[in-house]
């Protein structure tokens, strides 16, 4: 048949290991997501940020460079490492339970009126949950496909965005978030002791 062709649509590999019959592995789609807030302001439940999330990035880790001179060259070692901030577009709905729940939480970062600041990181900071999701839904439950644990959040910086008589968008505010940590773990991997980069089949990286 015809259809079977669609299985050459891919990289010709020498003593392949995969499935005789595979072709092209399914990508994960980047508008299948859903992030989800712990401890995130003090009201309105936070599942109306999962509702408006526009857009979020992956966490993004960068390692520091340790250069060891020896004799004619250099050798190149891992140090400390840092990881990126994170942005997230929100909708601002018209009831304003999302500009709500975001000035709730910079209100727990920092009294604006009184000039309070939070006695400590515990009183203020959140987690966040980001999911890839394989497009179930109704029915058919989603599926995570991966899963990120963000951890140690707070809102670094805040843009409510402007409005203009000559767009036909909706409002949105801009969320910039930094944290102290985050967590990868595989949906295939569970009860797996969750590292970076799991894979299928429960070995992390050593």
């Amino acid at each position: 048949m015809a259809t079977s062709s669609l299985t050459n649509m891919t990289v010709p590999l020498n003593n392949d290991q995969s499935a005789p019959t595979q072709g092209l592995l399914m990508p994960k789609l980047t508008f299948r997501f859903r992030v989800t807030f712990q401890n995130f302001g003090i009201s309105t439940p936070v599942t109306e940020l999962t509702k408006q999330v526009m857009k979020f990035d992956r966490p993004h880790v960068q390692f520091e460079e340790i250069k060891l001179p020896v004799y004619n060259s250099t050798v190149k070692v891992a140090g400390k490492y840092t990881w990126n901030d994170i942005t997230c577009d929100i909708r601002d709905d018209a009831a304003g339970n999302v500009s709500r729940l975001v000035s709730e939480q910079l209100q727990k970062q920092l009294d604006f009126v009184e000039q309070s600041s939070a006695a400590s990181g515990i009183d203020y900071k959140f987690i966040t949950q980001f999911e890839v999701l394989d497009g179930g839904n109704g029915t058919n439950a989603p599926t995570t496909l991966e899963n990120w644990q963000i951890l140690g959040c707070y809102l670094a910086d805040v843009n409510y965005n402007g409005f203009d008589y000559s767009t036909s968008e909706a409002a949105k505010i801009t969320l910039t978030i930094k944290f102290d940590n985050a967590i990868e773990t595989n949906a295939y991997n569970a009860g797996f002791i969750p590292t970076v980069g799991d894979i299928a089949t429960g070995a992390g990286i050593g």
